[in-house]
């Protein structure tokens, strides 16, 4: 994250994740799963909506970069992991049925 991406006019700069994160919750993707979509599709649409920042953002990559964007990708599939064991963890303690011994006496 260490590489700075400098915008056209050079009175900006930002760390590509900041401008990729930024666009990322701008990103009206609750409206796109009440409408149906699923997420892989709503990624999609995602990249072809900032299709042309993506590229410029590319077009800069180095090997630092790629690394970077790698880590990323483990920390998002790790919390993906995370979340689905907490959901799993959720349904099987709602599922608990407590039964009271002392009524059976």
């Amino acid at each position: 994250m260490k590489k700075i991406v400098r915008e056209e006019n050079n009175n900006q700069s930002e760390l590509w994740f900041s401008w990729l994160t930024r666009k990322i919750n701008s990103h009206e993707a609750f409206k796109d799963f009440a409408s149906g979509q699923n997420p892989e599709d709503v990624a999609k649409d995602f990249i072809e909506i900032n299709s042309l920042g993506i590229s410029d953002i590319f077009d800069r990559f180095d090997e630092e970069d790629k690394e970077t964007l790698d880590q990323f990708q483990k920390l998002s599939e790790c919390e993906w992991h995370v979340f689905r064991i907490l959901k799993k963890q959720l349904e099987s303690r709602n599922k608990v049925t407590f039964v009271d011994f002392k009524k059976n006496r």
